[in-house]
């Protein structure tokens, strides 16, 4: 047999590392190419593989939600992502979050471990001309390659900011003024919650648009996605933007008072020892003098110790519409894949996502065989199908959501009996390809909630 096509994969991220484990897990051998720590990222800060820049948590992790069944689907399908996600998890009710250092440790033992996975920490400037590349290298791609690609793909990027929420010691916060409860009591009780009267809450909304943010650097005009738009910028929008946002007190009933507050901030564990908490939906750029003063004013925090206040960063994402394949392989070179965040998919999970099918890809090119298209009725192939279809005049960043399914054929009773018939035709669907497409044994197929009569 001869020796088969070297693959380069440049990015250790979440899509980078996903997709060398699934090149190398088809025999095929990788250079997995890392810029840091020989360069830094102003968003970065360990040396780690997959290092998780904003919140600790890959959102929910049951079928009831398509992020959920992505999960499942990505499990499936033997991602690395969520095998180390999963033998990282800390207490999140029903969410997978994960203790961030242990996570991206294991991501970057395994890969370095991997005998087919050459990795080598150096900055790449140019894209290859020859063989099989996988970039990956995320919203932060350094200057000389970020304009190497916007040369061959001749376009310019779009580009948004990206927000990261702070951190707290846990032995900080004031325990007598908060409480221990998931909303709606679902799942096991995994959220600090820092209950706000109305005159609490006027006081910190005041302070928080009136506080000073960080000087921007070399960018032109801000955009955000919804999705980690820093806490000020939201708020700036109005009170009830926040009180309907990550502060809405519903389902969080005070068990100190017995009553509804009027507004509250979620602190969720952020390590699997329980020492650091994360401020939930709390991505911030304010100075982090004023980041001190303002969050010092949620009951529960006025002494709390921060261990990283909230940073931003510029993300960048390409075209995708207009210049990839649901492959993810770019149409005006086919053994020239795109992978991650910067392809226009949304999140860790989805990023990790776009690097397994490009990796899977990658890996099958080199073995001489097709790529292939996934199911558009499964989350993985609904999203690769989303980004490369969609209105290329108006392309924004999309997260894994149920809307970007294909319809199905019976009308449910409820939008649940509909989200449960699309996870499960979703995971159906999954297991025909494999047996089909990857000579997967045949799986049994769950059954689909009973559809309403005509």
């Amino acid at each position: 047999m001869s020796e088969l096509k070297r693959v380069t994969v440049i990015g250790a991220g979440l899509a980078g590392s996903e997709a060398a484990w699934q090149i190398a897990s088809q025999g095929v051998p990788v250079t997995l190419y890392e810029m840091r720590p020989a360069t830094k990222t102003p968003a970065h800060h360990t040396n780690n593989f997959a290092e998780l820049v904003c919140s600790n948590s890959l959102r929910a992790n049951g079928l009831t939600n398509a992020v959920g069944v992505l999960k499942e689907e990505m499990r499936r399908m033997n991602s690395l992502i969520l095998d180390c996600a999963d033998r990282n998890a800390v207490p999140a009710g029903g969410a997978l979050a994960v203790d961030r250092d242990g996570f991206s440790g294991d991501v970057t033992r395994m890969l370095k471990e991997h005998p087919l996975i050459d990795v080598r920490t150096e900055e790449v400037k140019e894209i290859p001309k020859d063989g099989i590349v996988v970039i990956a290298t995320g919203p932060l791609t350094a200057p000389e390659l970020s304009a190497q690609i916007q040369q061959l793909l001749g376009q310019e990027y779009f580009y948004f900011y990206d927000a990261a929420a702070p951190i707290v010691e846990k032995d900080s916060i004031d325990m007598s003024k908060v409480y221990l409860a998931s909303r709606y009591d679902k799942g096991e009780a995994a959220y600090l919650n820092c209950p706000m009267t109305e005159e609490e809450f006027d006081r910190f909304y005041d302070a928080l648009i009136t506080a000073e943010t960080a000087a921007l650097k070399e960018f032109e005009k801000e955009q955000y996605f919804e999705g980690c738009m820093p806490i000020e910028v939201m708020a700036s929008r109005g009170k009830q933007t926040v009180l309907f946002g990550p502060m809405k007190p519903v389902g969080l009933m005070n068990p100190h008072t017995g009553k509804l507050p009027h507004a509250v901030v979620q602190l969720r564990q952020d390590n699997a020892a329980g020492t650091l908490y994360n401020l939930v939906g709390f991505q911030t750029h304010l100075k982090w003098g004023e980041q001190k003063r303002v969050l010092s004013l949620i009951p529960g925090l006025e002494n709390a110790e921060f261990v990283r206040y909230g940073v931003m960063h510029r993300n960048t994402f390409i075209n995708s519409p207009k210049l990839l394949q649901p492959t993810y392989q770019t149409l005006i070179r086919d053994t020239l894949f795109f992978a991650g965040q910067m392809t226009g998919v949304e999140g860790y999970v989805e990023s990790a996502a776009s690097g397994l099918i490009a990796g899977l890809n990658a890996g099958r090119l080199a073995r001489g065989l097709e790529p292939l298209v996934l199911p558009a009725d499964t989350t993985l192939g609904s999203m690769a199908q989303y980004i490369t279809t969609a209105d290329f005049k108006h392309f924004q960043p999309m997260n894994a959501n149920f809307g970007l399914f294909p319809p199905l054929e019976k009308r449910m009773r409820s939008k649940k009996d509909k989200n449960d018939a699309i996870a499960n035709r979703a995971l159906s669907q999954l297991a025909r390809f494999k047996a089909e497409q990857l000579g997967y044994p045949a799986e049994p197929e769950a059954a689909e909630p009973e559809p309403v009569s005509d």
